[in-house]
């Protein structure tokens, strides 16, 4: 019996916290089109969240009974496990059952946070993230794929992208089907490819030409300055590239397909959707 097949159990209010992120608004998507009720978590939401200000968090939890945990920005960064430790604490003592933590692979920021909810007293549910192919589609990468040239500070070392809709239907199954809690979830592409290689697919799929160029990190910070992105993004993104990206996290793993009994998307499925979306030639 593949996992698709798990019994749906009966779901009270769900908590998705970044549901305006790309994953959180998959998330809350699929959970709506399931009519499991949701809360989203976020500044704009009512009521609000924020990650900075712990004044918002017990609001937000008053009667939840799972929650998606998206930590903004990553939590590899400083002072991630202190804010996890104390949410979680709170989430505890609130009555909330299981909590599904969105996770980065290869950082050790991330495993610490991990830890912390696996030893929070709730169920828990670990999805261990890849690189998003969504970066390029939705973040800081969509302008350079729009002008035709994506300049990084990356090499050869190859990285299986994972399309953000399967990171979205693994936590949802694990929001709402039984024999997830207690999983970690390591979720990739089905194959690793270089940011070269990525760049020259977007292009192709496309029908233009989209350049990758590689830069050296210190130049890279001194542009994402320059276009005024705050410190902390932007030691987060160096960090990416000068330590996680060193071939730790090139293997592909089966996380997709233990969770869902299917296959991931390709990356390259990825690109043929959303370059018919039009969206990179805008």
């Amino acid at each position: 019996m593949t996992n698709t097949a798990r019994t749906i159990i009966e779901n009270g209010l769900t908590l998705v916290l970044g549901g305006t992120g790309k994953t959180g608004r998959r998330v809350v998507e699929r959970l709506e089109a399931l009519d499991v009720p949701v809360r989203m978590g976020s500044r704009s939401a009512s009521p609000a969240f924020d990650w900075e200000d712990g004044t918002t968090w017990e609001p937000v939890l008053h009667g939840v009974e799972k929650v998606y945990l998206s930590y903004y920005p990553d939590l590899a960064v400083p002072g991630a496990a202190e804010v996890i430790r104390a949410f979680t604490a709170k989430a505890a003592d609130a009555g909330v059952r299981h909590a599904v933590l969105l996770s980065g692979r290869g950082e050790d920021e991330a495993r610490e946070c991990e830890r912390i909810v696996q030893d929070s007293g709730m169920a828990w549910t670990v999805v261990r993230s890849s690189w998003f192919a969504q970066n390029f589609s939705e973040d800081y990468l969509l302008d350079p794929v729009r002008a035709g040239e994506v300049a990084l500070p990356a090499g050869d070392v190859p990285e299986p992208f994972v399309d953000a809709d399967d990171i979205a239907d693994v936590a949802v199954a694990a929001l709402t089907r039984d024999g997830h809690a207690g999983e970690v979830y390591e979720v990739t592409g089905p194959r690793a490819l270089t940011f070269a290689e990525a760049v020259a697919e977007i292009g192709r799929a496309a029908g233009r030409d989209v350049a990758f160029v590689p830069v050296a990190t210190e130049d890279y910070a001194a542009v994402l300055k320059e276009h005024g992105l705050p410190d902390e993004l932007i030691d987060f993104l160096t960090y990416l590239f000068d330590t996680v990206l060193d071939g730790r996290n090139t293997a592909t793993a089966d996380g997709v397909r233990r969770a869902l009994g299917r296959e991931p998307v390709d990356f390259a499925g990825y690109a043929r959707r959303t370059a018919a979306s039009g969206i990179w030639n805008t």
